[in-house]
C-alpha cells in the first residue's frame, strides 16, 4: 500500500525557509508580513526556535500557505492512501446509504469502541474501523428518521472520531468536511447538546487552520445558543458547555487575548465545580472537568508566552502524579505541552523527558502531533554532542539528525 506523500519535509524551519525563497522574500520582508521578529523568524528557519501555533499561522498567512503545509503534513509514513480514500468516500456519502440496515446494539457496541481507539489515540485501529462503521451508523440514522435522535447522536459520535483522527493525520480539508457533516446531522437531532459538540467540532476546524479569531466567534456564538443552566440541565450539556470553554481558552490564548483566555478559563473552572470532584467527564467524545481545565490553562501560558507558569503547573501536576478521569489523548497533550513550556523556558532536558512521556501514553499521537515534532526538532538542532535518548526520539519520529 502506498502512503500519502507531500513536498515539505516535516521541519517547519526549512519549510518556510523553502517556501519564502520560492517568493524571492528576504527574511525581513517575510518577519515584516508575519509581524515577528526577525530574530525569531532566522531561529526558527536554522531550528533553533519552536515555531508555535500562533506563529506558525502568522507566517503561514503572510505566505499564503496552508498551515499543514508548514507543519508538513500529512507526513509521508502515517497511513495508508488507500485507507484515506475509502474514509472520504464514506464521509462523502452521507446522504447515499446503501447498506443493510444494522442491529442497533451491535452498532452501538461498534461506536464505543471506536471512541475508546480515539481515546487511547490508536489511531491506525481506529482507520481501518471507521470507513465501514460511518457507513452503518449513517444508514441507521436515516433508517430511523426523526423518531430517533440517539440514533443522529451516534453518528456525531463518530463523526467526532473521525473528525480527531484526520485531524491528528494531517488532513485538515477532510476534518473541516467531517466538521459540516457533524452539524448536519446535529440538526436532525432537534438537541441543543448535539449542535454544541457539532461547534465545537466546527470551531476546532478553524483552529487547525490557524484562524483563532474565527474560532473563537464559533465558540461564543455555540456557548449562547446553548444557554446552559448548571443547576437544572443535564450532565451532558454540562460537558458540552464546559468543553466549549476549553476550545475557547485554546482559540483566545492562539489568537493572543489575554483577557478572553482568562474569562473562558474563569467560566471553565466555575462549570468543572459542577461535577464529583476528582474526577473528569467523557461524553460523546468530549472530555470536561478540573484536570482537563488545568491542562487547557498549561496549554494557554504557553501560547501567551509565559512559559514558566505553563512550568509551575506542570512540576504542581507531576508532583500530585495523577490526573483522574483522563484519556491517553488528554494526557498525550499534557505531556506535550509541558514539553513546549520547558523548552520555552530553556530546560532542554526536561522538554525532552516530557516528550518521551507523552510517547510513552499516547505513542501515535506524540509522533505526530506537530508540537512534540517541532520540540524534538529544535533539541535535535539544539544538541551539539550525542544524546541516544534523543537520538532514539528523532528516528521514532522520522526527524533526520
Amino acid at each position: 500500500m502506498h502512503a500519502a506523500t507531500n513536498s515539505t519535509t516535516g521541519a517547519v524551519g526549512e519549510n518556510i525557509a523553502t517556501k519564502r525563497k520560492a517568493l524571492g522574500w528576504t527574511q525581513s520582508k517575510l518577519a515584516h508580513k508575519a509581524g515577528v521578529s526577525l530574530s525569531l523568524l532566522t531561529k526558527i528557519e536554522v531550528g533553533d526556535r519552536v515555531c508555535t501555533p500562533p506563529t506558525a499561522a502568522a507566517i503561514a498567512d503572510a505566505l499564503g500557505e496552508p498551515l499543514q503545509v508548514l507543519y508538513g503534513q500529512p507526513i509521508a509514513d502515517a497511513a495508508p492512501l488507500d485507507q484515506i480514500q475509502a474514509l472520504r468516500a464514506a464521509i462523502r456519502r452521507y446522504d447515499q446509504p446503501s447498506a443493510t440496515d444494522p442491529e442497533p446494539e451491535q452498532l452501538a457496541a461498534d461506536v464505543a469502541v471506536a471512541c475508546q481507539l480515539r481515546a487511547d489515540t490508536r489511531y491506525r485501529e481506529l482507520l481501518e474501523l471507521l470507513p465501514g462503521l460511518i457507513e452503518r451508523a449513517t444508514v441507521h440514522a436515516h433508517r430511523q428518521g426523526n423518531d430517533d435522535p440517539g440514533a443522529w447522536m451516534k453518528l456525531i459520535e463518530v463523526y467526532g472520531c473521525a473528525y480527531t483522527l484526520v485531524g491528528r493525520l494531517g488532513y485538515p480539508d477532510l476534518a473541516e468536511l467531517v466538521a459540516a457533516r457533524q452539524r448536519w446531522a446535529a440538526t436532525r437531532t432537534w438537541s441543543p447538546v448535539g449542535l454544541a459538540v457539532a461547534e465545537w467540532g466546527e470551531a476546532g476546524a478553524f483552529q487547525a487552520a490557524g484562524d483563532y479569531a474565527g474560532g473563537l466567534a464559533v465558540v461564543e456564538g455555540a456557548i449562547s445558543r446553548l444557554q446552559l443552566n448548571p443547576e437544572r440541565d443535564g450532565l451532558s450539556a454540562l460537558v458540552a458547555a464546559g468543553s466549549l470553554h476549553l476550545r475557547g481558552v485554546v482559540m483566545a490564548s492562539r489568537a493572543r487575548d489575554k483577557n478572553a483566555t482568562e474569562d473562558h478559563t474563569r467560566h471553565a473552572q466555575r462549570l468543572a465545580a459542577y461535577l464529583p470532584p476528582g474526577q473528569d467527564q467523557l461524553l460523546h467524545n468530549l472530555t470536561f472537568g478540573a484536570a482537563n481545565t488545568q491542562l487547557h490553562e498549561l496549554a494557554a501560558w504557553v501560547d501567551l508566552e509565559k512559559p514558566k507558569k505553563a512550568v509551575e503547573m506542570s512540576e504542581a501536576i507531576n508532583r500530585v502524579g495523577e490526573l483522574p478521569g483522563l484519556t491517553p489523548t488528554r494526557l498525550g497533550h499534557f505531556h506535550i505541552d509541558s514539553a513546549r513550556a520547558h523548552i520555552a523556558a530553556g530546560d532542554r532536558e526536561a522538554a525532552l523527558q516530557a516528550v518521551n512521556r507523552a510517547r510513552e501514553v499516547a505513542p501515535q499521537m506524540a509522533r505526530l502531533h506537530p508540537m512534540s515534532r517541532e520540540v524534538l526538532r529544535v533539541l535535535v538542532s539544539l544538541h551539539r554532542r550525542s544524546n541516544p535518548q534523543l537520538t532514539t526520539l528523532a528516528k521514532w519520529a522520522g526527524l533526520a539528525r
